[in-house]
């Protein structure tokens, strides 16, 4: 067997890779996912130390992964993988008929991306076979807990990784990351990477996307969680049905323990196919659930955990909303799986906040000021039915959509902020490439034609729909910016440009004087009128 050797550096922008590596033959590589002996024959002696699917991070010694593509096929880079030191490339027939190649040995599989993470864990020692994964899918509530099951582990003295939307974190410490769920191979060099500096269990986002790409092939989870489904990616996945089936792929059978939400039908659907699974509820009985919720003066919460054995327990968060009773629980649950006590969890969880999450923002103004991520009809229903109960006066939200996405969604977020809010602002998202404001019409449109709506007020530019917003506030009111979350960026026909919606949202309050002036809304803007409510 080759000793291990020390990786080389990675640039600043490379996924992070582990310190020390063992070079893995191609021909054991090859009968890990049952493929013959590497092409053109006669080669042997070839061994990898890395692997990537992208050419410009191509260290010397790696199998690089060309994959076809929707715009372009990977194998057309593999010259400039080559020259940066690629031992063998990894790709399917049409990727091995083009040129380029040298005379490195080509793998040849009739589905690389299917087994690219099987390939990527062999030759970084199946590091998941030495940490305890807890990955948790779902539309939303994935990040809330995560970090909840971060926290858990932390009161648990457990070291831990996540992996996830707001950020990669080993042992505390931020890592880069650019997608929810990294692509199969830097994920599993992100696992060797945490197991190399002692973590011993990992919270993970999982997506739809990751699972139906196979990003999370070759990881093996000790406990699969899933919180709930409402409509979102539809662009990518064409129904609820398939979007429901991607999700469901998690509990195929590949984690130890299964625990599920049966909170609405497709969880409940879920459960029913998934035999052993434990289940939580916050709406009726099962293996984990809720009773005596109460809601603080503070907007925080407590209820009573009642545990599958009977035993009640006490859990306090500063996190607001029926919906976080039931991330709670699936926290509570997927740790109980790995040997956490449910009170040493519960401690851990008293004091989390997440950011972007129900995030206040506090600048000695009179009324309540909030940032969330949510983005989906569903999400925007469930914040905002959670604000009520905690607002005397009116509920001022600033909402827009995605552009390059959904677009089905658009009209249906428009209603539902409209039908629950005193006053909808419609702005700007992330318009990608699209026209901003045909994005805001659809939106527009389907607010209009919702029964009982309250103003509807159009401000493209976000910065100005926030400041709009807090000069409409009065006391006992609510301002709510949705949408872009813990985001520090707003992408606009291929750039993307600093914008933080807490720190706007903060620096509008600081320039109200941290009083609300009632103010009409910035120049440029169009009042769409009140209906009666």
């Amino acid at each position: 067997m080759s000793p291990a050797t020390s990786a080389p550096a990675a640039t600043a922008a490379s996924p992070p890779r582990p310190r020390q590596v063992r070079p893995v033959s191609l021909e054991a590589v090859a009968s890990a996912i049952g493929l013959p002996a590497p092409a053109p024959a006669g080669v042997s002696g070839v061994s990898v130390s890395g692997v990537t699917l992208r050419a410009s991070d191509v260290r010397p010694g790696d199998l690089f992964a060309a994959l076809p593509g929707s715009r372009a096929h990977g194998a057309d880079f593999a010259a400039q993988a080559l020259a940066a030191g690629a031992a063998a490339v990894f790709t399917d027939a049409a990727g091995a008929a083009r040129p380029g190649h040298g005379r490195v040995p080509v793998l040849v599989h009739p589905r690389p991306r299917a087994v690219l993470g099987s390939v990527a864990a062999h030759v970084y020692g199946d590091p998941t076979a030495r940490l305890s994964v807890l990955g948790v899918t779902g539309t939303s509530g994935k990040t809330t807990v995560a970090h909840l099951v971060e926290a858990g582990l932390a009161a648990a003295a457990r070291p831990a990784g996540v992996v996830g939307t707001v950020g990669t974190r080993i042992a505390g410490h931020k890592v880069p990351s650019a997608l929810t769920t990294p692509e199969a191979p830097d994920l599993q060099a992100l696992f060797a990477v945490m197991a190399e500096q002692g973590v011993t269990d990992v919270a993970m986002e999982v997506s739809s996307h990751a699972l139906a790409l196979y990003r999370v092939s070759g990881t093996r989870f000790t406990v699969a969680a899933f919180t709930n489904l409402s409509r979102d990616h539809l662009d990518f996945h064409h129904s609820m049905d398939e979007y429901f089936e991607a999700k469901a792929a998690l509990f195929d059978g590949r984690a130890e323990h299964n625990v599920i939400c049966v909170d609405d039908e497709w969880g409940r659907r879920l459960a029913e196919g998934t035999p052993g699974a434990v289940t939580v509820a916050t709406t009726g009985e099962a293996d984990w659930w809720a009773v005596g919720r109460a809601v603080d003066a503070d907007g925080g919460q407590s209820f009573t955990a009642v545990t599958p054995d009977g035993t009640e327990l006490e859990v306090g968060l500063r996190l607001p909303g029926a919906f976080n009773v039931a991330n709670a629980l699936v926290a509570l649950a997927s740790l109980d799986a790995v040997g956490v006590p449910a009170a040493t969890a519960a401690a851990g969880f008293a004091d989390l906040a997440v950011p972007g999450r129900m995030q206040r923002i506090e600048e000695g103004q009179p009324f309540l000021a909030v940032v969330d991520y949510a983005h989906k009809p569903g999400a925007v229903a469930a914040l905002l039915d959670a604000l009520r109960p905690q607002v005397p006066g009116r509920l001022i939200v600033v909402l827009g959509s995605g552009g390059d996405r959904d677009r089905g969604k658009r009209p249906t977020m428009g209603a539902v902020a409209a039908g629950r809010a005193e006053v909808l602002i419609v702005t700007d998202d992330n318009p990608r490439s699209e026209d901003p404001a045909a994005i805001r019409a659809e939106m527009i449109a389907g607010a209009e034609a919702g029964p009982g709506h309250g103003e509807i007020v159009e401000i493209g530019d976000r910065q100005a729909a926030i400041a709009a917003a807090v000069a409409r506030a009065q006391p006992g009111d609510a301002v709510v910016v949705a949408g872009k979350g813990h985001e520090t960026g707003q992408e606009v026909r291929g750039v993307k440009h600093p914008f933080d919606d807490a720190v706007e949202l903060a620096s509008a309050l600081r320039g109200s004087g941290g009083s609300a002036s009632g103010g009409s809304a910035s120049r440029g803007s169009a009042s769409r009128g009140t209906a009666p409510r």
